[in-house]
């Protein structure tokens, strides 16, 4: 069989991702356009980006079940067409109805694809190095989006017209799903259990009723009936859906996952980041265009230096991390971010791009990435391969629905002060729009705080100091190395990527994980007519992995350490066996496993140094 090349596949995958982000922020700037050629109302308008917020923010969830039952990879791949087909609808609609409903597929679609394509990455990349690197390329994909489609929303509308970006979203989607089928890896693998529609119901109304509530406050007012409706609605629901996962036997959020890792607090985190994220990219193109008078084409231009700086930033987040620790990394992105936006909140009205705008972007933009790349890893903490697509589903709900509650809570206050201003026009903007970034800053500060401590009390020793080691009295005891030709991640990936070790070492007959590679987790696998249950005793991602535990009677330990030299790895293998049948034949029982021990490691070696 051969060899998985994870890194076509980690670009059509980041690739999707961007199209997730692309679709709903690549219409903003277009809106004046988009109105007049396809006639629609004020309120019609803001639909034509709030259908695709909607449906993708309350359908994320059951995206992500799906794809833990039908499949990561069949689910991102149906969720593609589906958004590939509705945006080609969109550029071709010829009335105002057709073209909202087609932003509301378009909508569904990417509510698969977003947390397919996360589990499928963490499911090529297993914890280490490689997906440190992983998670640094989806944050600059992530956190670029939303510039991007500003960007490019003001080129192709302002040369084209309105209609081309749906049209360059529909091709570009189609291109990455060809894409996605040719480099990402067929599996059979379905998930076990039954799919939660009362679940699924109540909570997708509950997020319908507060999203669609929360955004029609930015615009009627929070005493409006229908946003109280909404919201009275989105309570009811919620209730529903809590009662109804107690009693359901596969819920569509299960408890398992939060047990053990850090996921709730990462999605607690995630929610006030997200509330920061989405108001920024809707406040500062309005302040370049409505104070400092910027067409779109020029504002489009104007992010260029927040996507680079998103994109550095997500380059740089794995040594980051690896420099200063984990526990830190977060809290001290956000700070960076909240410096960023202290300093827009300074902005005024007869200001300039290069004195308000610029410095903050490349700031906002450094902290940004490296906080959505740690939050990221942290909502997939511990997390089992089966329940990739769901903790997937639920991080990206937590940053949409905190999107959401940002950005009204946020509109409604600037709206307040410029209304409410005797200043002149500009002028009374303007101080709206500092408001908002100064909260917005506070609002960072108190998440760091929280992430401190949060990251602090639940995370995991990043290394057991009481390190598991062989059993130095035990009768066979064989100690090998060898030096691998590749980069420690390539290596790292293969050695713990424990269930596609058949398709490479050719002595093991199967191998089959019980849950995520980890302390105390286990896997079962066959070599030379044995049947095995090992469990995994210590990890310390691309340096150290020890599991063991009794078969047939002998009670082995196996410690496997990995050092680099750029990109070169020494692997070195120890394992001792102990108990009854070696104590008989310890001289046989060594040899065998001396050959068996070199036999892997030569397999190991010739699978790492073969071409990507």
């Amino acid at each position: 069989m051969r060899k998985t090349a994870t890194g076509p596949a980690l670009a059509a995958l980041a690739a999707a991702q961007f199209l997730v982000v692309l679709g709903n922020s690549i219409v903003n700037v277009a809106l004046p356009q988009i109105r007049e050629g396809a006639g629609l109302t004020d309120g019609g308008t803001t639909w034509v980006v709030n259908a695709y917020g909607l449906v993708f923010g309350a359908l994320l969830l059951a995206g992500g079940r799906a794809a833990d039952l039908l499949g990561h990879r069949r689910v991102l791949l149906g969720g593609l067409a589906v958004s590939g087909a509705a945006s080609a609808v969109a550029g071709l609609a010829s009335s105002a109805g057709l073209l909202i409903a087609a932003r509301a597929v378009q909508g569904m679609g990417a509510a698969a694809v977003a947390p397919a394509a996360l589990a499928v990455v963490m499911g090529l990349f297993p914890p280490g190095p490689g997906r440190g690197k992983a998670l640094g390329v989806w944050g600059a994909v992530s956190g670029a989006g939303g510039a991007a489609g500003v960007l490019l929303g003001g080129l192709l509308a302002q040369v084209w017209g309105w209609r081309a970006l749906f049209f360059a979203v529909a091709a570009g989607t189609f291109t990455v799903l060809a894409a996605v089928a040719a480099s990402v890896p067929r599996s059979a693998e379905r998930g076990s259990g039954r799919f939660d529609l009362l679940g699924t119901v109540t909570v997708t109304l509950s997020l319908t009723g507060l999203v669609w509530g929360l955004a029609t406050a930015r615009e009627q007012g929070w005493t409006d009936p229908r946003v109280l409706g909404a919201l009275a609605g989105a309570l009811v629901f919620g209730v529903l859906f809590v009662l109804a996962e107690r009693r359901h036997p596969d819920p569509l959020v299960p408890p398992r996952l939060f047990q053990g890792g850090r996921v709730a607090a990462a999605n607690t985190l995630m929610a006030l980041f997200g509330s920061v994220w989405i108001a920024l990219f809707f406040f500062l193109p309005l302040y370049q265009q409505e104070v400092l008078g910027e067409g779109p084409l020029l504002t489009g231009l104007g992010q260029l230096p927040l996507a680079g700086a998103i994109m550095l930033g997500s380059a740089l987040s794995p040594r980051i991390t690896t420099r200063i620790g984990a526990s830190r990394a977060l809290p001290a992105a956000l700070l960076v971010e909240a410096a960023g936006l202290l300093w827009l909140s300074r902005i005024s009205a007869d200001g300039s791009y290069l004195a308000d705008v610029l410095g903050p972007s490349v700031l906002i933009g450094l902290g940004l990435s490296v906080a959505f790349v740690r939050l990221t890893d942290l909502s997939m903490d511990r997390v089992a391969k089966a329940d990739s697509g769901t903790a997937g589903g639920l991080v990206n709900t937590t940053r949409q629905v905190g999107g959401a509650v940002g950005l009204a809570v946020l509109a409604t206050l600037a709206g307040s002060l410029t209304t409410r201003s005797s200043l002149p026009h500009l002028q009374a903007l303007t101080d709206g729009y500092r408001a908002a970034f100064a909260v917005s800053a506070a609002v960072l500060l108190t998440t760091a705080a929280l992430a401190a401590h949060l990251t602090r009390t639940t995370r995991t020793p990043e290394r057991n100091h009481e390190m598991r080691t062989i059993d130095e009295t035990a009768p066979v005891i064989v100690r090998l190395s060898t030096t691998i030709d590749a980069p420690l991640e390539r290596v790292w990936a293969l050695h713990t990527g424990i269930e596609a070790w058949p398709t490479w070492n050719g002595d093991i007959d199967s191998a089959v994980l019980d849950g995520p590679v980890e302390p105390g987790g286990s896997f079962r696998w066959s070599t030379h007519g044995l049947d095995i249950t090992s469990t995994v005793y210590e990890v310390v991602p691309g340096e150290r992995i020890v599991w063991g535990g009794p078969a047939s009677g002998i009670d082995g330990v196996h410690v496997w350490t990995f050092t680099a030299d750029g990109d070169r790895v020494t692997v070195r293998t120890e394992e001792s066996w102990a108990g009854a049948p070696v104590d008989a034949a310890a001289e046989h029982l060594g040899q065998a496993l001396r050959q068996s021990l070199e036999s892997w490691l030569a397999a190991l070696k010739d699978r790492a140094e073969q071409p990507a």
